[in-house]
């Protein structure tokens, strides 16, 4: 089993786009014919650069090696150009394609690829989602609505989600962290209070930031709604600086959770060896592949930490998740995102039933993609997956920011 092949395809989701503007799919062929799929986390780059930067590492460090030396593959990209390091751009490339090997193990074994990485832990996967508008609410007004998100997670519940998150607390800007206003910190304590009305003691509620607050911003905004008891305050200061995540997690009584922009687990173990975080959200297309979230994982158990595999892309992507959810014993709950889309790119393969995913049986990722589907709907556009806003925080009139996909994407 070879690699021989690659084929990279670029695919975006209809509007609104839960799950980011685009996708990055690839496709490993071996020298006897078996293909696998993997993907890349939304990059740092376009999707022109980096379909390049995916073709530079496959010829570099993949093309011509069996499948199964995972191992020997990951360090010759961990050690790109004499770094020894972990690199966004070169690792979110090469977990793609990592993916794609282990999806080719498991076919040609006959096996799900969990039963290659320890055997099967957790038959049933706990699931959460996003909270997204329902048919009658307004897409530009939801985000800041707490009444609109209440009514969204009780559906959620009524649908058999045991944990529900949302992120109304201000926008993400390139300037780095800042301060909440005031009108941030009471919006996000609305939520909190409508949503844990709504759903009482049947569901989890996951507060998500993604990075926008200073270290003492964190603190204030945590400290306000510790009283609804969210099971999570998930990635409150940007990641540049691990060592900061331990003065949040001193000051506030929520479990802080963090990871979907940190790659290999050298960058986690910095959180961990300092208490900063108990629940780690790896990105699979980013951390480095399956083999280094399953080491993650490992690693995790040490410090009594959970994994809670994070998802804001594609169902590729989703189904590593769900193998490694299947074979580790610190799992917490998986992310997912049920679009029509997400459903019918892989065929239906992944359902959620009453807020549960079963282990996949079929082997390698379990899932089979729709090639012409994913090619009908090629990203044409300029921006990238996720993208920070230039203007700082608006302390006069407030903030309204519309999550992943707003509403003026077309």
């Amino acid at each position: 089993m070879i690699l021989k092949d690659l084929d990279i395809v670029v695919t975006a989701p209809p509007h609104p786009g839960w799950g980011g503007r685009y996708w990055i799919l690839v496709k490993l062929t071996t020298d006897d014919g078996i293909t696998g799929w993997g993907e890349c986390y939304g990059a740092s780059v376009g999707p022109k650069a980096m379909t390049a930067v995916i073709g530079d590492v496959f010829q570099r460090y993949v093309a011509g090696e069996a499948a199964e030396n995972v191992e020997r593959m990951f360090r010759r990209a961990y050690s790109s150009g004499f770094t020894q390091r972990p690199d966004l751009t070169v690792m979110g490339a090469f977990s793609g394609l990592e993916i794609a090997c282990w999806d080719i193990l498991g076919k040609a074994r006959g096996r799900p690829v969990w039963a290659l990485m320890g055997g099967l832990m957790n038959e049933r996967i706990r699931a959460y989602t996003y909270l997204y508008p329902l048919a009658k609410h307004n897409l530009s007004d939801f985000w800041t609505a707490p009444d609109q998100a209440a009514e969204a997670a009780a559906d959620c519940v009524a649908r058999g989600y045991t944990a529900v998150k949302f992120d109304p607390a201000g926008p993400y800007t390139m300037r780095g962290g800042h301060q909440p206003a005031m009108s941030d910190i009471s919006r996000s304590v609305a939520f909190c209070k409508h949503v844990r009305e709504a759903v009482g003691d049947r569901a989890d509620l996951l507060f998500g930031t993604h990075g926008q607050f200073t270290t003492a911003g964190a603190i204030r905004l945590g400290q306000a709604i510790e009283p609804y008891n969210p099971l999570w305050f998930e990635e409150p200061i940007p990641p540049d600086n691990p060592l900061e995540f331990s003065q949040v997690a001193s000051q506030v009584r929520i479990p802080i959770a963090t990871g979907e922009r940190m790659t290999t687990r050298s960058e986690f173990a910095t959180v961990l060896r300092t208490g900063g975080a108990k629940i780690l959200q790896p990105a699979l297309g980013r951390v480095g592949g399956l083999w280094e979230a399953r080491k993650l994982a490992a690693l995790a158990e040490s410090f009594n930490a959970e994994i809670a595999p994070h998802l804001y892309a594609g169902p590729v992507e989703w189904a590593a998740n769900i193998q490694l959810a299947a074979c580790i014993p610190n799992l917490l709950i998986a992310e997912t995102i049920e679009t029509d889309f997400h459903h019918r790119l892989i065929k239906g393969a992944i359902e959620v039933e009453n807020g549960f995913v079963s282990a996949p049986t079929a082997p390698g990722l379990g899932i089979e993609v729709d090639e012409d589907l994913a090619r009908a709907h090629p990203y044409t556009g300029g921006e990238l997956h996720l993208q920070m806003q230039d203007a700082p925080c608006n302390y006069a009139e407030g903030n309204r920011f519309q999550g992943g996909a707003p509403a003026h994407d077309e």
